[in-house]
């Protein structure tokens, strides 16, 4: 089975380990240098750290587990991240009532292409999340989790930089104003649901020590923590993601130390 193959049999490993690497490192300075743009000039920056992000996701897919793990990344996270954004911008289900502003590039089906690669690139992460702290089933919901939980980040920054409006925004969660509830629950299921597609093409053996996606998922944790509170101004973000989201990041952040002690 493809999902247990040893990395070490997949033709091109090393090469797409590498690669991947470069385009994690790549995605972590175009954020850094994100934070210190003025919030005009962010948006080359945005597209940048997306596409070398997703492209890490994919190939360290392809380096851990052979290329139909790939392929189904890109299938289920960015087809599937397509369709529900499709969907949703079209009908309000199942994220509620908002509409893209158009500065984020061109569209397919009136979303931004940077969009589902958006979904490509954490999602790679996440199901690996699950994967390490959950056993048999329960990987799915827990690498749904790690996946939504980053939305918490995501949004209200993305809505601060004028990418998208919300009809409605309320209610909202506590201290993430400008962000309806009913987008955290659409982001969970849509995550569950893109999870349980990859989850099955991940492994628990071994899988922390090679590629960069462990680690970008912390650095994405980490980094948005500190953005929130230090440079975007909204600390009660900052805090109530930085809890959410850190159910997963925390104890996979300590699996990722014990692997490599």
């Amino acid at each position: 089975m493809l999902s247990r193959m040893s990395v070490r049999a997949v033709p091109g490993f090393r090469t797409a380990a590498i690669a991947a690497w470069a385009l994690g490192a790549t995605a972590v300075v175009a954020q850094i240098v994100y934070s210190m743009t003025a919030p005009a000039d962010r948006t080359a920056m945005t597209v940048l750290a997306v596409v070398a992000f997703a492209a890490a996701s994919v190939l360290d897919a392809a380096a851990r587990c052979g290329p139909r793990a790939a392929v189904a990344l890109v299938a289920v996270a960015g087809g599937g991240g397509l369709a529900a954004e499709a969907v949703g911008v079209h009908t309000g289900f199942p994220f509620g009532d908002y509409a893209y502003t158009g500065s984020l590039g061109p569209a397919l089906v009136g979303v931004p292409v940077l969009v589902p690669l958006a979904w490509i690139m954490m999602a790679w992460p996440a199901a690996l999340v699950g994967r390490v702290l959950g056993r048999g089933w329960l990987a799915v919901p827990v690498a749904g989790w790690a996946l939504a939980s980053w939305d918490v980040f995501l949004d209200p920054q993305m809505v601060d930089a004028g990418h998208w409006v919300w009809a409605d925004p309320t209610p909202a969660l506590p201290g993430v104003a400008g962000v309806p509830l009913t987008n955290f629950a659409g982001w969970l299921l849509v995550a569950t649901l893109i999870s349980a597609g990859l989850v099955a093409f991940t492994r628990s053996d071994g899988q922390l020590r090679r590629g960069p996606a462990p680690v970008l998922y912390l650095w994405t944790y980490g980094s948005s923590v500190w953005a929130h509170a230090a440079f975007f101004g909204r600390p009660a973000v900052s805090l109530v993601g930085g809890l959410l989201m850190g159910v997963v990041a925390v104890p996979f952040a300590v699996a990722l130390w014990r692997a490599h002690r």
